[in-house]
């Protein structure tokens, strides 16, 4: 009964418009997916059941769940069946976001835990990044960021003493690095690098995630009024994330 009304909920969505066949299954099934119908981790009719039912053959079938696996929208398990995939949280790619209004803003909770916040002398290559010299005093903090209780950042930062004096006094479970750092010295410049990367030992242990999943990395330096501000090394799981950007 339950694949029978998903089968009809999809060919109710498929659209008249001129179009290969397979692209209007795929259509479709995303347009079941964007509007909610079709939830995460919901089993979605076999090949054979929409071949049947949709009256089309099963080459076009095929090819249309193939392709919406490819592009993260569909699980296939092998034996199993075919799935709705977990949407994947996103950061913005061109610009800099706070990660708490990020997921408040996909209905999410977020949360953090502070694993380290401390004053130290910077060493050559931090005193690089921060344009500072070696010896100098910098601040250093080291906090995961979930979602939904489920780890999704982990956030390194090195922080100029002179541009954000009080930053180690501030309470980063009721608040984000970027909400004090905004109000003190507010962005006027920023430029990041994104790589992707294996995680060590104890990152996946911050993480929750087995040490052969790659994860994204930005590394990113931002400034205020020509001063640097601060120096962060943003970690994402691949698989529970993704980049986002638009540009003109």
């Amino acid at each position: 009964m339950v694949v029978q009304t998903a089968i009809s909920q999809l060919s109710a969505a498929m659209s008249d418009q001129p179009a290969p066949i397979y692209l209007r299954v795929k259509q479709a099934i995303i347009s079941q997916i964007r509007e909610g119908v079709w939830k995460a981790n919901q089993r979605v009719p076999s090949e054979s059941e929409l071949v049947n039912e949709l009256g089309v053959s099963r080459m076009t079938i095929n090819r249309a769940l193939r392709e919406l696996t490819s592009e993260g929208y569909l699980i296939r398990m092998q034996g199993v069946g075919t799935f709705v995939a977990e949407v994947k949280g996103y950061t913005a790619m061109l610009e800099v976001h706070n990660i708490a209004e990020e997921i408040a803003q996909r209905g999410h909770r977020h949360s953090s835990k502070i694993l380290t916040l401390r004053e130290c002398k910077a060493d050559p290559e931090q005193a690089a990044v921060l344009g500072l010299t070696t010896g100098q005093p910098l601040f250093h903090s080291l906090m995961v960021h979930y979602e939904n209780e489920q780890p999704v950042q982990l956030e390194e930062r090195l922080v100029n003493p002179q541009m954000a004096p009080d930053y180690l006094q501030q309470d980063y479970e009721h608040q984000t690095p970027y909400t004090y750092l905004m109000r003190v010295a507010p962005l006027t410049a920023g430029e990041h690098i994104v790589e992707a990367v294996l995680p060590d030992a104890q990152q996946c242990r911050h993480l929750a995630m087995e040490a052969s999943e790659p994860c994204l990395l930005i590394r990113r330096q931002t400034w205020s009024d020509g001063k640097i501000v601060t120096y962060a090394r943003l970690l994402y799981p691949g698989s529970r994330y993704q980049l986002f950007g638009r540009f003109k």
